[in-house]
């Protein structure tokens, strides 16, 4: 089965009809009938309520979680083991450190990393990117 971990930016892209939600829509549907698991690190989820609360404001960012739990996605919570590897990867690559759960998540799961945010770049050779 295969495995992916969604960053804020793919969340956003899928979200907002933006360039690459087909690949994300994709990847969702394939987690509803069983072929892939999808997983978001708790970091980023929180990342996502932020900047729309930022934003768009309250409303806006209950509804965007509330639309974020109608899919089929695990959210993992922060636990020590993902919190070391964030942390081992942030030491070394130029990304913010809610991008380091992302890509800490997505090497502890063995799993693709789904994104367009280009801080990622210097990971493409430590995890496996579906780029968007």
């Amino acid at each position: 089965m295969k495995k992916y971990v969604l960053d804020s930016y793919a969340l956003f892209v899928y979200l907002e009809g933006e360039k690459g939600a087909d690949k994300v829509a994709s990847i969702l549907s394939g987690s509803l009938n069983g072929k892939t698991e999808v997983f978001m690190s708790v970091v980023n989820w929180g990342e996502v309520y932020y900047i729309v609360l930022r934003e768009q404001g309250k409303q806006a960012a209950e509804l965007y979680l509330k639309t974020i739990d109608r899919y089929p996605i695990e959210i993992i919570d922060a636990d020590k083991e993902i919190t070391l590897e964030a942390a081992k990867i942030k030491s070394v690559h130029k990304l913010s450190y809610a991008d380091a759960f992302a890509a800490g998540l997505a090497k502890l799961k063995k799993a693709t990393l789904v994104t367009g945010d280009k801080e990622f770049k210097s990971l493409d050779k430590n995890i496996k990117i579906e780029w968007l």
